[in-house]
């Protein structure tokens, strides 16, 4: 009897024990000491992050008008023109291409309003900034918007997304009160804008050009030399096992497989992966969107960068530098570009300027005056064997060039740039013989 009182006593005890652990175990919160001086990788940001709006921007915007063309590159009317149609709903986006019988009286005749793009843009990118009311959306880029401001008597307003290259048209809808808000905020005040002449370089292919001179800033500017330490820390795994070697122009950095190469002469930065699986071929709007959340992710928007241009056969995207005037800006040695080429799931090389441009120098700046685009053209046309069909664009620019006197400056001197057999060449003050003047 008392050898069964004490086995009752001894599992009671045996239970409650149990019955303890098993709720400490259910309760039990760790308690972590504050980590100080570890040796964990933060993140890195070079610069601010951007959003799609900022980063793929229209270049230009024309008003057909009674057979008149008004267009304007400015940032401000640009911006205001896109935060109007960002508030606008649009429905019931169809591929139209075979009904239309001229894609140039689409986007170019009477009461229409041109919104240009640099390069081709994944819609499904551009639904960020526009208001898409689609269960399903199809698939497609465009790099001009138009906006058919001359139905108004009709029940709903239409837009077209066009891509020139493609030559493929896409149509949506919108109410009619975006129409009429359009024509009273921007169409009427169309004639204000410089005016512009077309010209037609080949039967897909028609050019709007300034018809009088333009008046353009030259710009000077100190550069600031980016941190390459902070580049390593964002474009390797772990940075903990990344070498650094010193070169006499040059800074490397590797860890055995991937490479950072900074040099110190020309500022480029070039990274490359050699491991990324290549071959790698997937929609324009993964390419884009992957390569503008990559350069995001360490804040690598250093200046005013846009997106110019991607190539899914060769999976690669490019960013170009934009003044503040609202021009693109060009280098021979690509200071003034971003280039991403990537594998499957990797960026495989990536390309940019290890620079970046403080405030211009407001007592360096000058106004000058460049020639029209008639001259402009004509001075293209009077080349030796030239090609009109294989001119690919013709716009005012900027030319980026050191300083010859001070190193550490950067300017940008205005000019005229084609893009012919899809290389881009400067037309020069000599080639329009001397035109180019400063203001009085």
């Amino acid at each position: 009897m008392r050898y069964e009182t004490i086995k009752s006593v001894v599992l009671t005890i045996l239970v409650m024990l149990s019955i303890l652990l098993t709720w400490n175990l259910w309760t039990y919160q760790p308690h972590y000491e504050t980590m100080e001086g570890s040796n964990y990788v933060a993140e890195v940001t070079l610069s601010e992050k951007q959003e799609v709006q900022k980063i793929v921007q229209p270049d230009l915007i024309l008003f057909h008008i009674k057979g008149e063309h008004y267009g304007t590159n400015n940032p401000g009317e640009l911006d205001k023109v896109i935060k109007e149609l960002s508030k606008w709903t649009f429905t019931d986006i169809k591929d139209v291409t075979s009904k239309v019988t001229s894609i140039k009286e689409l986007m170019y005749g009477p009461g229409k309003a041109e919104i240009d793009f640099a390069g081709d843009v994944p819609i499904e990118l551009y639904r960020s900034v526009l208001n898409i009311e689609a269960k399903k959306l199809p698939s497609f880029t465009f790099n001009r918007i138009v906006i058919n401001v001359g139905n108004s008597e009709k029940e709903n307003g239409v837009a077209y997304f066009v891509s020139t290259d493609s030559q493929k048209v896409y149509m949506g809808h919108i109410s009619l009160a975006n129409v009429n808000q359009f024509n009273r905020e921007f169409v009427k005040n169309a004639a204000h804008y410089p005016r512009y002449f077309a010209y037609e370089a080949s039967e897909k292919q028609t050019f709007f050009l300034p018809n009088d001179e333009t008046k353009v800033t030259t710009y000077k500017y100190y550069l600031s030399p980016l941190n390459s330490e902070e580049f390593k820390d964002a474009l390797f795994s772990d940075p903990s096992f990344v070498q650094k070697s010193i070169l006499k122009h040059s800074e490397e950095y590797t860890n055995g497989s991937s490479k950072m190469t900074v040099n110190n002469q020309s500022n480029m930065l070039l990274y490359v992966n050699p491991t990324a699986e290549d071959n790698f071929i997937d929609t324009p709007y993964d390419l884009v969107k992957r390569s503008i959340d990559f350069v995001n992710e360490h804040g690598g928007w250093t200046d005013d960068f846009r997106y110019v241009s991607q190539n899914i056969y060769r999976s690669s995207v490019s960013f170009r530098l934009y003044s503040m005037n609202g021009y693109p800006v060009f280098n021979d040695t690509g200071l003034s570009e971003i280039e991403e080429m990537w594998g499957q799931n990797e960026i495989n090389k990536y390309v940019r300027p290890n620079i970046s441009l403080d405030l211009p120098l407001t007592s360096e700046m000058q106004m000058v005056t460049l020639p029209s685009g008639h001259d402009a053209l004509k001075m293209l046309l009077s080349k030796k064997n030239f090609r009109p069909e294989l001119l690919e664009d013709l716009v005012i620019g900027y030319q980026m060039e050191r300083d010859s006197s001070e190193n550490r400056l950067i300017l940008l001197e205005p000019a005229w740039f084609y893009r012919y057999d899809k290389t881009w060449s400067e037309i020069t003050t000599d080639d329009l013989g001397g035109m180019m003047h400063g203001l009085e």
